[in-house]
């Protein structure tokens, strides 16, 4: 970011820090900033999010979250009755991206501001290790790198929210830029009042492997930018500006100075807020009656897959816009890419689970759907598709950390569980407007027939989002054009593990292996130094491959469960020289039969499309030593254990758009 330094205007309000000295910052009626504090606190409340919570900030050093600070601050400090030193329970964080010389110098200026609030502060430094990020990925590979350093710190500091100072200005540029995309009602609706964000990896607490997350909470979105330098004068608080704001080959640079002309002219600015308050009212009824259907007709197993009960779900009764929802809602899960399913893999799907009883097969997004074994097509089977898992099973997987974090905040369930009460009570005596129109030209047509907007306001989006639109076609183009030169395309990778390591297989198996130190019963003969099997054809390194399941492992388990009977394996032991020998390789052999028929046994009740998706374990020459999600090994010193563990949780966790 290159900042410009800024004072704010000559104000004639006090200091914020002088108002701190009473027990409420809203004691002062004479100051201007009052009624921003006391709209903060109500947002807070309807995030279900309280004083004594622990809460990050990310500061920029901007208006936008410098003015977040200084309401943070003021509410947590009314509510202990205002006291010196920092605030308790308050951090801010300054991430510094790393891409330009200066930046570093500029991150400590903001952090020393912040201190100035009274609100402990420290920095996050990015680093590139494959390079600067092109210049058209640029602002979306620093926007990741920004919020996993985010999420990161808040992990390490047991905090379970994080505030944001996204405002109704970005949402007006975001709602432009997504019409310029002919995104639905569902995207033009913005980003989330309060949305949960997942570690892309599991984290280890010092007993078990982890799902850790925390709340991204945007208290600012009733606020103007305006309202941000107001909060920032009043306070009598310093900011920066970011003068690349100003370059117009960004898209959202362009829009906002579109939208900064045509908010002189009469009602555009709240017209167009209407109209997104209404879009975001349209996606919290979506997601509500998505979440209700959810726990009414899915089934998730322990093998991966999900069972979609038709009956339950009554898809003919359904409209459009919640039926794509809970379709992408399930996708996502099984596939664990939470990626948008749009236009024409929504309607195939949309119209194979109406087509009851169902009938067929359908791969969509990654998954592969069918007929429920025995079910009569009134249920169907979700799984990952085989396409999906041979392109992306190494690429979805990953080792997993024994560095010991703090455990995950317990408070997170407590916080959506109340403020979803907030946001179903005021569900109930709201009039939804879009629920029956997805796109975004009947959106737009919507509201002016309901006069949401008038005709100048219909005619000025209109315009922009073709304007835009061909701009970002052009820009697409060219991208592709590169893309295809300049790709190179990896060869495969294979995942391997190690005794004692763990891993995430597709990021929804927890693979677990250690080898035992005593074998009960001499089973078999173990390698004291490597403490492995000696007939176990584990690589020379002592690492297994991890893949998925191809068609030719169940049958062979049906060869090993067949081999040599009982007396047969016993009429070869006769014939031996070596009886200890004989007897290890007897009693070996036993266990391996054994363990491949209860695997049979295990898998008859798992549908075949879906067995492909469970983890195997086997050495460099491809031979299977391991499945253990069915409880198959080739040896018991081989203690491999597959526990179904997903990275995100059906429905992605909570998420609030009031």
């Amino acid at each position: 970011m290159l900042l410009l330094y800024c004072r704010p205007f000559p104000s004639p309000c006090p200091p914020l820090r002088r108002l701190l000295r009473c027990r409420c910052t809203c004691s002062s009626a004479s100051s201007p900033i009052v009624p921003y504090h006391q709209s903060f606190a109500r947002r807070m409340a309807l995030a279900g999010i309280h004083p004594h919570h622990r809460i990050a900030v990310g500061v920029s050093g901007g208006p936008d979250s410098m003015a977040l600070c200084v309401l943070t601050a003021a509410w947590k400090k009314a509510a202990k009755g205002g006291s010196g030193g920092f605030v308790e329970g308050l951090l801010g964080v300054v991430v510094d991206h790393g891409l330009r010389l200066e930046s570093a110098d500029e991150a400590q200026l903001v952090r020393d501001r912040v201190h100035g609030m009274g609100v402990i502060c420290e920095i996050a430094r990015c680093e590139w290790p494959n390079g600067r990020p092109k210049l058209g990925h640029l602002q979306e590979a620093a926007r990741e790198m920004r919020y996993q350093k985010l999420l990161d710190i808040c992990i390490k500091q047991q905090i379970g929210v994080l505030l944001i100072a996204h405002h109704s200005d970005d949402q007006a540029e975001l709602f432009v830029l997504r019409l310029s995309r002919n995104s639905r009602v569902l995207g033009l609706a913005g980003t989330a009042f309060v949305s949960q964000l997942f570690a892309p990896n599991l984290k280890y607490d010092g007993h078990n492997f982890c799902r850790y997350g925390i709340l991204l909470v945007r208290p600012m979105l009733d606020f103007s930018k305006d309202d941000m330098y107001k909060i920032c004068q009043g306070s009598n608080h310093l900011w920066v500006e970011d003068p690349t704001n100003n370059s117009m080959q960004y898209a959202r640079n362009r829009i906002r100075a579109s939208l900064r002309c045509l908010s002189t002219e009469g009602t555009f600015q709240s017209e167009l807020q209407k109209l997104i308050y209404a879009c975001r009212l349209t996606r919290a009824c979506v997601d509500n009656a998505c979440s209700m259907a959810v726990k009414q007709s899915i089934t998730i197993t322990e093998y991966g897959y999900a069972v979609i009960d038709l009956e339950k779900l009554d898809a003919q009764n359904v409209d459009d816009l919640s039926l794509s929802q809970y379709l992408a809602c399930v996708l996502q899960f099984v596939s664990q890419r939470h990626r948008p399913i749009r236009g024409r893999s929504a309607q195939l799907f949309m119209d194979y689970i109406r087509n009851t009883p169902c009938k067929g097969a359908l791969t969509v997004a990654g998954c592969y759907l069918c007929a429920f074994p025995k079910s009569k097509g009134t249920k169907v089977l979700v799984c990952s598709s085989v396409d999906s898992m041979e392109s992306f099973s190494v690429e979805m997987s990953y080792k997993c950390s024994y560095e010991e974090q703090p455990s995950p905040v317990p408070e997170i369930d407590q916080i959506a569980r109340e403020a979803r009460v907030h946001s179903n009570e005021f569900l109930q005596c709201s009039s939804i407007p879009f629920v029956n129109y997805s796109s975004s030209t009947d959106v737009l047509n919507r509201a002016k027939d309901h006069n949401i907007i008038g005709d100048f306001v219909l005619e000025k989006l209109l315009y922009l989002q073709t304007e835009e639109h061909q701009k970002f076609c052009a820009t697409k183009h060219k991208n592709e054009e590169q893309y295809l030169e300049k790709t190179n395309f990896p060869d495969v990778k294979v995942l391997f593990l190690w005794p004692g390591e763990t891993c995430h297989f597709m990021s929804k198996f927890l693979i677990t292996w250690n080898a035992l130190e005593v074998v009960p019963n001499g089973i078999c003969s173990q390698d004291s130094k490597n403490l492995l099997c000696q007939h176990c054809a584990v690589n020379q390194d002592g690492s297994l491959a991890v893949r998925h399941m191809f068609d030719t492992d169940w049958l062979f388990l049906a060869e090993v469960s067949k081999i040599r009977s009982m007396e047969e394996n016993q009429n070869v032991s006769k014939v031996s020289n070596n009886k200890l020998e004989d007897d290890v390789l007897l009693k070996h052999s036993r266990y391996l039969q054994l363990s491949a028929m209860k695997a049979l046994e295990v898998l008859k009740s798992i549908p075949a499309s879906a067995r492909r998706t469970l983890p195997v374990l086997t050495n460099s020459q491809g031979d299977v030593l391991s499945i253990p999600s069915i409880g198959f090994q080739c040896c018991p010193s081989l203690s491999i254990k597959a526990l179904f563990h997903p990275r995100v949780p059906l429905g992605g966790g909570y998420t609030s758009y009031l």
